[in-house]
C-alpha cells in the first residue's frame, strides 16, 4: 500500500512507493532487504515532528505504529521499542516508580525520532535523550541486527539521522521518579542579558521565552524538590497550558495574521498578562508542554559563552528590519555531549529557536537570524529548518568526517539516504 506522508506542520510531504508498519526487528530487516532487492530506498519515520525532510523516502516507508511498548525494565535501565511515543514512555516509568533525568517539552515524538534528530531540553549539568541512551538495537543496511552499546557505532548512531540505520529498540538510563518545582516569573530582556551566568547557574533547568517588539521575557525555572508534590489545580492548568498558551495565543496568531500592523501591540498586551506562578509536581509533567498551533520553526545552538551576543544581535535585527513576529524566541542550555552529531557535541551549548506562525512564514526572519548563528558557529537542530549544507556541518562538528566515513563503511549504496541527507551529508 502507498499513502501521503505529511509532517505535523504540514511543510514536509511524499508519496513512497510503498508504506509498511513492522512489528518487530526482524520485519524490519525484511523491509531492509527487499527495498535493497528492489533498487529502493527505505527509511522509518516517526510522528512528523520534524519540519525538516528527514523522515521522507520515495522508497518503503517503515511506520511505528506496531513497534511499541517497554520490552525490559530494571532498577536502572528501561528497554523500549523504537516506535513508543515518549508520552507513552513516561507513563511507564512512572508507573513503575522511574523517571528519565532530562527531556524535551513535546511528548508526541517517537522515541527513536526524537534520538535521531538531537531532541533535547534544557539542563545546567544534564544533556538530551541521545546522552542517556545505554544501547541501541538497529538494522544495518545488510538487513542484520546490531546491538550496540559502546564505541564508533554508539557514538555515532544516537543522533544518527537514520543514515547509519534504522532503530528498532532503545535502552535509557533512568532513576527513581523525582518531582520538580516549576517557578514562571516575568523578566526584561535587559535583566537577562545582564545575568545570564547568574541565572543559567543558579536553576538545574533553564528556559525562557521573549516576546519579539517587546522587552519581556516569560522564564521558567525546573529545579528538583523533596516536596510535597503541588500540582496546579485544574482551572489553573487548563487557563496556563491549554487557554492562554494554546487558545488565546492560537487567536492572537490569527489576528496578527489579518491584521500584521497589530502584532507589536498584541505582543504588548501577552506581555502586561504574564505573571508569576509555582507549582510542584513529577518531573514529566514539568518538563512537557501542550503544542497546539501550529508553527515553523528553526533552532540553532551556540557556544554557551556566546549567548548574550546573539540574543543582542538578534534583537537588533527585529529593530531594524520591518517583521512582524508572533511567536516568542524561545533559550534553552545544555551540557556538552559525546553523540558525534549532537548539537551540544564537545561544548557547553544554547539554544536560541525561532518559531513562525504556519500560515504566515517568513523566510527572511529566518535567514537573517541563521546569518547571526552561523557566525558564531552555530550547529542547526537536525529536524528544523535550515539551509545549511555538508561543506557547512562538516567545519562546525569535529566528528562529522568520521560519520560520514562510518556511513560509506555501512551503507555505501545510501540504502537508507534521501533528499535531506544527500544535502546535510553530501
Amino acid at each position: 500500500m502507498n499513502a501521503v506522508f505529511r509532517n505535523w506542520a504540514g511543510n514536509q510531504s511524499i508519496t513512497p512507493a510503498e508504506v509498511r508498519a513492522p512489528a518487530s526487528a526482524d520485519e524490519v530487516a525484511r523491509a531492509v532487504r527487499d527495498a535493497a532487492a528492489g533498487g529502493m530506498r527505505v527509511r522509518m519515520a516517526g510522528t512528523g515532528h520534524s519540519f525538516t525532510g528527514v523522515a521522507l523516502t520515495d522508497g518503503i516507508l517503515l511506520r511505528p505504529e506496531a513497534l511499541t511498548g517497554v520490552q525490559e525494565a530494571g532498577e536502572d535501565r528501561v528497554r523500549v521499542a523504537a516506535g513508543t511515543p515518549l508520552r507513552v514512555l513516561n507513563e511507564e516509568l512512572d508507573r513503575r516508580g522511574l523517571a528519565l533525568a532530562n527531556m524535551g517539552d513535546i511528548t508526541d515524538q517517537t522515541v527513536a525520532g526524537a534520538i535521531q534528530t538531537g531532541t533535547h531540553g534544557t539542563g545546567r549539568e544534564i544533556g538530551g535523550l541521545a546522552d542517556q541512551v545505554a544501547e541501541l538495537e538497529m538494522v544495518l543496511a545488510d538487513g542484520s541486527v546490531a546491538t550496540v552499546s559502546e564505541g564508533d557505532l554508539f557514538d555515532a548512531a544516537r543522533v544518527g539521522l537514520g543514515a547509519l540505520g534504522i532503530l528498532t529498540a532503545v535502552t535509557f538510563r533512568v532513576e527513581p521518579a523525582f518531582l520538580l518545582r516549576n517557578v514562571r516569573r516575568p523578566m526584561t530582556l535587559s535583566e537577562i542579558l545582564s545575568s545570564l551566568d547568574e541565572i543559567t547557574g543558579e536553576n538545574e533547568h533553564l528556559d525562557f521565552f521573549w516576546l519579539p517588539h517587546t522587552d519581556t521575557c516569560l522564564t521558567k525555572r525546573n529545579n528538583r524538590s523533596a516536596g510535597p508534590a503541588a500540582p496546579p489545580g485544574a482551572f489553573r492548568h487548563w487557563l496556563d497550558n491549554v487557554f492562554l498558551e494554546n487558545t488565546l495565543f492560537g487567536a492572537l496568531c490569527g489576528v496578527g495574521r489579518r491584521f500584521p500592523g497589530a502584532i507589536p501591540t498584541l505582543n504588548g498586551i501577552s506581555a502586561s498578562a504574564l505573571t508569576s506562578s509555582a507549582y510542584t509536581d513529577k518531573a514529566y509533567k514539568v518538563f512537557t508542554s501542550v503544542r497546539n498551533v501550529r508553527f515553523l520553526e528553526m533552532e540553532y545552538a551556540i557556544p554557551r559563552e556566546h549567548l548574550g551576543q546573539a540574543l543582542r544581535e538578534t534583537r537588533d535585527l527585529l529593530e531594524l528590519r520591518d517583521w512582524r513576529i508572533t511567536f516568542p524566541i524561545e533559550v534553552r542550555v545544555t551540557p556538552p555531549s559525546d553523540a558525534w552529531l549532537s548539537t551540544a557535541y564537545g561544548r557547553d551549548s544554547a539554544y536560541i529557536a525561532c518559531h513562525i506562525y504556519r500560515p504566515t512564514p517568513n523566510p527572511a526572519y529566518f535567514e537573517g537570524v541563521e546569518e547571526i548563528m552561523t557566525r558564531l558557529s552555530g550547529r542547526p537542530h537536525w529536524g528544523k529548518l535550515h539551509t545549511r549544507d555538508a561543506a557547512y556541518l562538516s567545519a562546525v562538528y569535529p566528528r562529522f568526517d568520521d560519520f560520514v566515513a562510518l556511513r560509506d563503511e555501512l551503507d555505501p549504496h545510501r540504502l537508507f539516504s534521501n533528499d535531506y541527507l544527500d544535502v546535510v551529508l553530501g
